[in-house]
């Protein structure tokens, strides 16, 4: 399993809220992942990661961008190359099957959650948390992970010398629990998703679409949202604009979850909002043990 850069954090005690103006400092997403069993040191960067397993206390909300017209759809197709091998991914024995036919599934047992995603994705172990960090501060952060072409662009930290990878684009759920409605939920982590991922520099114009009611044939019931953000800075040859999807909804245990993806836009294999509708239409509940 290749492992992005991993960054030290601390626990901060955020809960789910109306965005906030973010801090306009030099532009930094790294994508910390690890197992939520693992400790790891590492020298160069002496980071020492603790797992929290209260993310859906933990995110700073970001973005403070007034709603407006959504953005129009793409509509290329994305590749479905690049997924790593049966051996390199530890769901490919995986007992939940996918309801699209030569999908994958993604599980997630704390969000009590699973959907499919294209074959050429790569699917993360269930208690791999997937963070965002900005000048070595967790933004933002889900459990159970996938990606789509997660080696997709690389650059080299300026302040460390680290390589940085940067997917195209990448799912997984968090925690809601805290927020003052489903669909306030929704909208914010649609906000707080395309900042952390895209735009730290807050150099973009940000689109949004309404929260509306979610259902679907699985029984998942909450509300969605989207948004994007265009004409970012490119700061660097990573940089790109972006798009997210998020659906909130309760799970089997009575607690409130947000599934997220979020997706670079405008750029070459861009996966395409009828993808990113179809994965999402997958979303069903996973019950605990499974």
């Amino acid at each position: 399993m290749h492992h992005m850069p991993t960054q030290a954090w601390g626990t901060p005690a955020v809960q789910p809220g109306p965005p906030e103006p973010p801090r306009k400092k030099n532009r930094t997403a790294v994508i910390a992942i690890v197992a939520a069993v693992a400790v790891v040191a590492a020298a160069a960067l002496t980071a020492v990661l603790v797992i929290n397993k209260d993310d859906d206390k933990k995110d700073a909300a970001k973005g403070d961008k007034k709603p407006s017209a959504a953005a129009s759809s793409s509509k290329d197709t994305p590749s479905q190359g690049d997924g790593g091998s049966d051996e390199d991914n530890p769901r490919a024995g995986q007992t939940v099957e996918p309801v699209i036919p030569g999908w994958k599934t993604v599980t997630n047992p704390k969000r009590h959650d699973a959907f499919d995603v294209p074959a050429g994705w790569y699917v993360a172990s269930p208690d791999t948390m997937s963070t965002f960090s900005k000048d070595g501060k967790p933004l933002i952060s889900m459990t159970g992970p996938a990606y789509y072409k997660q080696d997709n662009c690389t650059i080299k930290d300026k302040k460390t010398g680290v390589t940085l990878k940067s997917p195209l684009a990448g799912a997984g759920t968090k925690g809601a629990q805290g927020a003052k409605s489903q669909a306030q939920a929704a909208k914010t982590e649609a906000a707080n998703w395309l900042y952390a991922v895209f735009d730290q520099d807050d150099t973009g114009d940000y689109k949004y679409t309404p929260a509306t009611k979610f259902t679907n044939k699985y029984g998942i019931k909450g509300y969605s949202a989207s948004g994007t953000v265009t004409g970012v800075k490119k700061n660097d040859k990573c940089a790109s604009d972006g798009k997210t999807f998020t659906v909130t909804y309760t799970d089997i245990n009575g607690d409130w979850a947000t599934w997220v993806l979020y997706a670079a836009k405008g750029v070459k294999d861009e996966v395409s909002d009828e993808t990113i509708k179809k994965v999402m239409s997958t979303l069903r509940p996973l019950k605990s043990g499974t």
